[in-house]
């Protein structure tokens, strides 16, 4: 018998041979849950001596209800289905994983970008209609000499900003005010603050944790601001904008276009008035992976699990204990 349990919420994945081979080193056996409701949950983590969480909601009562548990790691960036006030309370690590998926982010924010500058989804529909000389209805622009605005300044900003090096573009912008404007400037960007931005950027990538102070921090008034004809894209996380003032925007044509491949709601209710918009392209909050970002995601959010329970400190804490 092993000397730890720990449980994986949500079961996710096709194979967990990743987690056996971290957890092993330290005795811990898994188990899986594969979703439920907070009562089965509770009973399915009763046990657990440590929990890898996708998307499941550890709750404040679920995480009372726990007796043994050490640690709860979040499998990716984000954390907000983790109630980590609680989890402080009860002694409980929680952990995410910040250092993964840079080049992936990045490299996603970019294609939905040209996708949109060069309205790639929609002349794929059109085209599929039988239709063509599709310049008549969208038309395009060209990239050199545009400007770019970067919400945020994290790693994937960051990798972004290298990746688009080359493109020609006249300006680059960046709004982040947790970040030394002399850091932005080494970078070969400009610091600026969100009016600045919005106003005079010609595309606007965001790219900023969801925090209470970042929730719908884009909505009407500040979508008001922006440079008329400009295009947004999103793969940060959904509530950072206000969808209802974003396909304001877009129908109005104050956007010309924006490409989202995250949503406030997942999947995205039929009832979104962004799908009925031609302007718009998504993805499926797929931003995040590649076959190689998937291993080193399971890879790390198990070594928070493995050391702890080995009787350290977890490589990526959210919280202090």
């Amino acid at each position: 018998m092993s000397r730890f349990t720990v449980v994986i919420a949500d079961d996710r994945y096709t194979g967990y041979r990743e987690e056996e081979q971290v957890l092993r080193d330290v005795d811990a056996e898994i188990r899986l849950f594969r979703s439920g409701s907070q009562e089965e949950a509770k009973r399915a983590f009763a046990s657990a001596h440590g929990i890898l969480v996708n998307l499941y909601p550890i709750t404040a009562e679920l995480i009372e209800s726990l007796e043994g548990c050490r640690v709860i790691s979040r499998y990716g960036v984000g954390y907000d289905n983790v109630d980590v006030e609680a989890a402080t309370r009860k002694g409980i690590w929680v952990t995410f994983v910040p250092d993964y998926c840079f080049e992936e982010v990045a490299d996603h924010a970019l294609a939905l970008l040209l996708c949109c500058i060069r309205k790639i989804g929609y002349k794929d529909r059109m085209i599929r209609q039988g239709k063509w000389n599709l310049h008549r209805d969208q038309p395009c622009y060209r990239v050199e000499g545009k400007t770019l605005g970067i919400l945020g300044y994290g790693n994937a900003a960051h990798t972004l900003l290298r990746k688009v090096s080359g493109f020609g573009f006249g300006r680059v912008l960046m709004c982040d005010p947790y970040v030394r404007a002399s850091t932005v400037k080494a970078a070969g960007a400009e610091p600026v603050d969100l009016p600045v931005l919005l106003a005079q950027s010609d595309y606007i990538s965001v790219h900023v944790p969801l925090t209470p102070e970042t929730r719908h921090m884009i909505g009407r008034a500040e979508l008001a601001l922006v440079k008329p004809g400009a295009i947004l894209v999103n793969t940060a996380r959904g509530p950072v904008l206000d969808e209802s003032a974003l396909a304001e925007a877009l129908a109005s044509g104050r956007l010309a276009g924006a490409g989202l491949d995250v949503f406030e709601k997942e999947p995205l209710p039929d009832s979104s008035p962004l799908r009925k918009l031609d302007t718009v392209v998504f993805t499926d909050h797929a931003g995040w992976y590649s076959e190689e970002s998937v291993v080193e995601l399971k890879t790390k959010a198990a070594r928070n699990v493995a050391a702890v329970l080995a009787g350290g400190k977890p490589p990526y804490p959210v919280n202090r204990l």
